[in-house]
């Protein structure tokens, strides 16, 4: 077992990345300060890990709320839900929550703990890829709004995150290569020795190699803990995180939350960007089609749907956390393995790749 820690003073945590640790029932239970603890996952996952899970727990109090699976159960009719189950169980501020699946439910679930009783514990016990290497970690909770991702949220620390990536076995194809995209972006957006591992390596982790695995998740996980332990609510550098999403969340929203997994939204967009960086001078053109080859290579798209137009797109991009005073600010890339921060571009560079990935 691997421990990667978040440094943040007293809300610091450990994340535990290792094979079969839903059964180290000792892992869970030391983070536990209540007698009361509610487990939430969703109609795939319970079938799958849930018991196991339940028979490691030793509070005396031990609930389960099961929520529908998928993007579009991610809004505050779920978070509801979740309130509705402690309220009527008499939880107290002491309870614990632990969210047992994908970044869908650890956002809500983490939300839902930020806001009860202004603020409870909770565990993540991710099950994706895409949470393990990113979502679970750094305390980024929420849920989407019908006019924007992720608009209504919270930034709020789990006690500890437990990786276990036997569960990626039962992982379907499609969400694990939209884990990949998350993995692609650590590399390109600060470690580019990483990504020249990715490079080598990509089907190798395709294949779902037990220490390949390990290794990308490990290095994505320390990779967001230097940056959340240095600005853990966004007011600089931790922006860099989010390099290709402002693309990306104009096509989730754009779409209807659920046509694009998350990962596959982010890799489009991260081609977008990288395409944008080309137009402002920091990338070079062969740069620009080295991270569209290792996106194509992942089994991910790298072109936005016919349906999302430029106009629309603007549209949909001028609804963004890093905007400011109306004007859009994007991550980019100024070489591979270092983005910059955000900031505005000139329109007609943008209008020019929305054009160019429009066709």
């Amino acid at each position: 077992m691997k421990t990667v820690n978040i440094d943040l003073g007293k809300r610091s945590y450990p994340i535990y990345i290792g094979s079969h640790l839903l059964d180290k029932s000792a892992l869970v239970n030391k983070h536990l300060h209540s007698n009361q603890v509610m487990v939430v996952t969703n109609e795939t996952i319970a079938p799958l890990y849930l018991a196991r899970v339940m028979d490691a727990l030793k509070a005396p109090v031990t609930e389960t709320v099961i929520l529908p699976d998928g993007e579009i159960y991610k809004n505050m009719q779920s978070v509801n839900r979740i309130f509705d189950a402690l309220m009527d169980l008499r939880f107290s501020r002491n309870a614990t929550l632990i969210a047992l699946g994908g970044g869908v439910i650890g956002d809500t679930v983490g939300f839902a703990a930020a806001c009860y009783q202004r603020g409870i514990s909770f565990i993540q016990i991710p099950t994706t890829l895409l949470a393990q290497v990113d979502s679970s970690v750094g305390g980024k909770t929420g849920v989407n709004h019908p006019k924007g991702k992720n608009m209504i949220g919270a930034f709020y620390q789990p006690q500890c995150v437990i990786a276990d990536t036997q569960v990626l076995a039962t992982l379907d194809d499609r969400q694990f290569r939209a884990g990949i995209a998350e993995v692609v972006k650590y590399g390109l957006i600060r470690d580019a020795d990483f990504f020249c591992w990715v490079e080598k390596n990509m089907e190798t982790l395709l294949a779902r190699d037990d220490d390949a695995l390990a290794f990308a998740i490990e290095r994505s996980c320390i990779n967001k803990a230097d940056v959340v332990a240095e600005d853990e609510r966004e007011s600089g550098l931790r922006a860099i995180l989010n390099f290709g999403h402002t693309f990306g969340h104009a096509i989730e929203t754009g779409t209807g939350y659920g046509e694009y997994l998350h990962g596959e939204a982010v890799a489009i967009g991260m081609c977008q960007a990288a395409d944008l960086s080309m137009r402002l001078g920091w990338l070079q053109p062969e740069e620009v089609e080295r991270i569209e080859k290792l996106i194509s290579r992942a089994g991910l798209p790298a072109s936005p749907p016919e349906s999302l137009d430029s106009d629309r797109f603007l549209e949909l991009m001028a609804v963004d956390k890093k905007n400011i005073d109306g004007k859009l600010r994007l991550i980019l890339l100024e070489a591979i393995g270092h983005a910059a921060l955000p900031q505005p571009v000139p329109i007609e560079h943008l209008q020019a790749t929305l054009s160019e990935y429009g066709r």
